[in-house]
């Protein structure tokens, strides 16, 4: 089947740019060449994007449509001559110094969930929130804001909270896709508030700062969980949603004790590396290190088997997303070739030097392919595509980044793709379209959110321009 897809997409770039056969031309290019270019590269990049996006629908791996199409490419531009360099363009993209910092992430969550710091997370989020009407709702979000802090990835965030609030939440009366709605929208916190996974591959991509995202993140994440906040406090005045517990000083002071060694864990990871003591990848390495100590030395509930479950899960999530990094690397190596995305930045160009019209452009572009596209994989596939364009109008590329997230993040909550929302509905035990109308209201606050780092690039770059500018 692959080589019959590869053989078909290889022939229809061949008639979208087909080659004229040797005849006088007349000196100098003409209008006629221009519109042939610019509609030539137009039809490859569609063509390309469509490839994949076919492969995906009809159940093709994602890292496996990207090495498909890009292979078919690969093959038509350079001919089967190409083909023992291959290897080393996969080796070569997926050993990126940067994205060594995604294992140990990943990593670093799956210990914590193995260890109780997710429990007492809950906990001293449950003594700081539990007081407000809808209580449980606001330690959902509470807790996932904590736990953003340390894990970077939304469906860590989601598979380590969601099985103990979301039967909280029913128990307590909240309507089932209420409950789940709260805690897939909260869950994609996770990817804003750094450390985050997809900022880590968006930097490697754009060949820009990581810790520069980092810290632009931290204000939308803030303004995002308090948004959401406020949503759930709608919802619990409606439904006349319980308070958890009266406000105690004293436990908020007993959960803050027992949850302290946990609060190291984001003090190690994001002093370091604003600091400057260490990069975003011996960051990592750290978290790792530390909750490996509080787990099994200082809490004393991690031990060989669960460390070993631990290292075995984020093996696998880690599988994914680097065959993903690799793929993407023999279709970068073509994009780059081809010189496809410097030619839709002119083009581009050449209807627009507006940078707001290009932005309002590209977040229709990026909601729509988060639909389809798990993040990762859309930043790997789209982003190398829009940088020349970006950078074309003057947009600030740690500004991009922060759009470029939020538009995946609200991605994760669409279906059909939409993977925290599908974990989350598989955990409550809920039909995938009864929550997205429930959670409808929280994607409108992430839009909010988007549309205020969009169009007010001070939200982001603040932090930046004080610290590193």
């Amino acid at each position: 089947s692959a080589l019959i897809v590869i053989a078909e997409v290889t022939h229809l770039i061949d008639l979208v740019i087909e080659r004229e056969p040797s005849a006088p031309k007349p000196a100098g290019p003409t209008l006629a060449d221009g519109l042939h270019s610019t509609g030539a590269t137009m039809y490859t990049m569609l063509l390309l994007f469509a490839s994949v996006l076919a492969l995906v629908l009809i159940n093709v791996p994602i890292a496996v449509s990207l090495g498909i199409v890009a292979l078919a490419a690969m093959i038509w531009s350079h001919g089967l001559n190409s083909l023992p360099n291959l290897p080393l363009v996969i080796y070569n993209g997926a050993t990126n110094f940067p994205l060594l910092a995604i294992p140990l992430f990943i990593l670093a969550g799956a210990i914590m969930n193995a260890s109780g710091i997710s429990q007492r997370l809950i906990a001293f989020a449950s003594a700081i929130f539990g007081w407000i009407r809808g209580g449980l709702a606001h330690v959902s979000i509470g807790a996932s804001l904590f736990f953003a802090e340390i894990s970077g990835s939304a469906v860590a965030d989601v598979a380590a909270l969601g099985s103990i609030m979301i039967p909280g939440m029913k128990a307590k009366g909240y309507p089932a896709p209420l409950a789940a709605a709260v805690m897939s929208s909260s869950a994609t916190l996770a990817v804003i508030i750094p450390p985050s996974i997809p900022m880590i591959l968006y930097a490697v991509m754009a060949e820009t700062s990581v810790v520069q995202l980092f810290v632009a993140g931290i204000v939308p994440g803030i303004i995002g969980g308090l948004g959401l906040m406020g949503m759930a406090y709608y919802f619990a005045r409606r439904y006349n949603l319980p308070r958890e517990e009266r406000f105690s000083w004293a436990r908020v002071a007993k959960t803050g004790r027992e949850a302290l060694w946990a609060f190291l864990l984001p003090i190690i990871i994001l002093g370091g590396i604003f600091g400057g003591v260490v990069t975003a990848t011996e960051g990592a390495a750290l978290a790792v290190v530390a909750a490996i100590v509080i787990g099994a030395l200082i809490y004393r509930e991690l031990n060989w088997a669960h460390l070993r479950d631990a290292i075995i899960e984020g093996g696998v999530q880690t599988g994914s997303v680097m065959l993903l990094v690799a793929a993407s690397a023999l279709l970068g190596l073509y994009l780059t070739e081809a010189q496809l995305p410097q030619m839709l930045a002119r083009e581009m160009v050449g209807i627009t030097t507006d940078p707001w019209a290009v932005l309002a452009l590209l977040n229709v572009f990026f909601l729509f392919v988060g639909m389809f596209l798990h993040s990762a994989a859309a930043i790997i596939l789209v982003v190398p595509i829009v940088m020349p364009l970006v950078n074309a109008v003057g947009i600030d590329p740690v500004h991009f980044g922060i759009v470029v997230t939020l538009n995946l993040a609200i991605g994760q909550q669409t279906p059909p793709v939409a993977s925290v929302l599908m974990i989350t509905c598989s955990i409550a035990k809920e039909n995938v379209w009864t929550v997205t109308r429930a959670n409808i209201p929280f994607i409108g606050v992430l839009l909010a959110v988007l549309m205020l780092v969009t169009y007010v690039p001070a939200t982001t770059l603040t932090l930046v321009e004080i610290f590193y500018r």
